[in-house]
């Protein structure tokens, strides 16, 4: 897998330390921490991502690609230092990887590793260091947590941290926070969590906020809601590929409220693909478009492909009207958590 910057990157980190909390089963914890270095020369911002999830395969980082010239655009050594264990290892092992390096034997580097002294514990900490402003890793890393709430996974907790080393010593700032309890039992399906998250997600505006907002949403009768699911299949083959969709039809009470997010004629649609957000593929541009929206009373104007998400328009849709769609395609491998 190869990235042309750092962000995507640190997203696909962040990814990856999700799925290895869900293929735990038990619950776990992921926490990013970003911490500015006040005396390095350029000023450097050290990022850590850690999990408590079931220990990291070597493989997931030896495939990723960096081009050269990206390192040098990103002022990025292209170094990440990796620390790993699971719950059946005596030891936790530290690898140092250069994605720098061309010969791939050369890229990874085994480090001592620390003894764990008995104690039965998983996880994995990655961690890089890169010039970059603080403001702007910070917003989208945030934007892509608020986002990974809709998919509400039962077992993670999510945290996101600033850590400010100054002349008035060393502070942390919860930036994000996510370990509410969900009414949700383990045991339900995905597409009810998905259901359940994006009512959420527009009832907290976003999921900027970590309450409901009762001033634009006095009751849930202002919220209207239609899902889907469907499997793919090859001939008589089932290909284990499922994709599932919601879509929330919401209306304000009070049309003047300036806490809402904005109504319109537009639409953003928010996609995953196995648990993690992604841009919208060209087929189910193509799906979204060939939908019969004058059945369910909806006229759709047109939809755009923006930068890897879609737009809908919609005609004679009414100002205090919003529609919201979310897309989830995954394989039918991951877990379900049944208890």
């Amino acid at each position: 897998m190869e990235f042309a910057s750092v962000h995507p990157i640190c997203l696909h980190l962040i990814s990856s330390a999700i799925q290895r909390c869900r293929l735990s089963e038990a619950l776990c914890r992921l926490s990013v921490v970003l911490k500015r270095s006040p005396n390095s020369d350029p000023l450097l911002l050290r990022i850590s991502i850690s999990d408590t999830g079931i220990g990291s395969c070597l493989k997931e980082f030896q495939d990723l690609k960096f081009p050269r010239e990206a390192v040098i655009a990103e002022k990025w050594d292209g170094v990440l230092s990796v620390r790993t264990t699971s719950i059946c290892d005596n030891e936790v092992f530290n690898y140092q990887l250069n994605l720098k390096e061309s010969v791939s034997a050369r890229r990874l580097t085994r480090l001592p590793s620390n003894p764990k002294n008995g104690v039965k514990f998983s996880g994995t900490e990655v961690c890089l260091s890169i010039s970059e402003s603080l403001d702007v890793l910070l917003a989208e890393i945030n934007c892509f947590f608020q986002k990974m709430l809709i998919l509400k996974i039962p077992n993670v907790a999510y945290e996101l941290v600033v850590e400010h080393d100054d002349a008035s010593g060393l502070r942390y700032e919860n930036v994000f926070l996510a370990n509410e309890s969900d009414p949700l039992h383990f045991s339900a399906s995905n597409i009810e969590r998905l259901k359940s998250g994006l009512e959420d997600y527009i009832l907290k505006h976003g999921n900027s906020s970590s309450k409901k907002c009762g001033s634009c949403f006095p009751s849930l009768e202002h919220l209207k809601v239609g899902s889907g699911i469907a499997c793919c299949t090859e001939g008589l083959r089932n290909t284990g590929l499922v994709m599932e969709a919601v879509i929330l039809i919401s209306e304000i009470s009070e049309p003047t409220s300036s806490c809402f997010r904005p109504c319109g004629a537009k639409s953003e649609v928010l996609c995953f693909k196995d648990f993690t957000p992604c841009s919208i593929p060209p087929s189910s541009v193509k799906a979204l478009t060939s939908i019969d929206w004058r059945s369910y009373g909806l006229t759709l104007g047109s939809i755009v492909n923006q930068h890897g998400y879609a737009l809908m328009e919609w005609e004679g849709l009414p100002p205090s009207t919003r529609i919201d769609i979310v897309l989830h395609c995954y394989h039918n491998q991951y877990p379900s958590f049944v208890t």
